[in-house]
């Protein structure tokens, strides 16, 4: 414990003019407490940060190729190219993109009638090695619905994804189905 010394004992001294003043001795605190106290916190933080374990998710990444005509192959019967929007909109397309956009729909992230049940639609009716997902969020969407459709992707078991940039022909699509209200 902590212990203090101020010097002499002697109770029984006179004071008065006589009598000289004693020097008092510094005071020593006893430093055993504390290190146990550290030693204590120390222990609490290591012991906190290894109960918790961070959460991570699963990357699959594609196989090397040596031909870069490998690369990029994909059946257009097995394409799917999902689009996310503002305020949770999801667009989509199979295959290639038509001209005149009669391909191209709209969904959301219902787990009913969203997204996932067009997943699990296209699933059913293409091989699992066909199957391509081509993520691509515009600008407007959020982080959540770019984690949310990559979830999908983990849930439905969709092997084959890939995150793209937009185009500028998409962005116009999408500018146009929102402006007249289609969802």
């Amino acid at each position: 414990m902590a212990s203090l010394d101020t010097g002499g004992g002697d109770s029984g001294h006179k004071k008065g003019p006589g009598v000289k003043k004693q020097k008092r001795m510094s005071t020593r605190v006893d430093m055993t407490p504390m290190v146990d106290l550290g030693f204590l916190l120390i222990t609490f933080f290591i012991f906190t940060s290894t109960m918790s374990s961070p959460a991570t998710m699963d990357l699959y990444m594609p196989k090397d190729t040596k031909n870069e005509e490998e690369l990029n192959k994909a059946k257009e019967s097995g394409a799917l190219t999902v689009m996310l929007g503002k305020d949770n909109h999801v667009f989509y397309y199979e295959g290639q993109l038509s001209p005149d956009g009669s391909n191209f729909k709209s969904s959301s992230f219902d787990p009913e009638k969203g997204i996932r049940s067009v997943l699990i639609d296209k699933k059913k009716h293409t091989s699992d090695e066909d199957m391509v997902v081509v993520i691509k969020p515009t600008p407007e969407a959020t982080y959540k619905n770019t984690v949310d459709i990559l979830d999908e992707m983990t849930i439905n078991e969709v092997k084959r994804f890939a995150l793209v940039d937009i185009s500028d022909g998409e962005m116009q699509l999408i500018k146009a189905t929102e402006g007249a209200g289609g969802k």
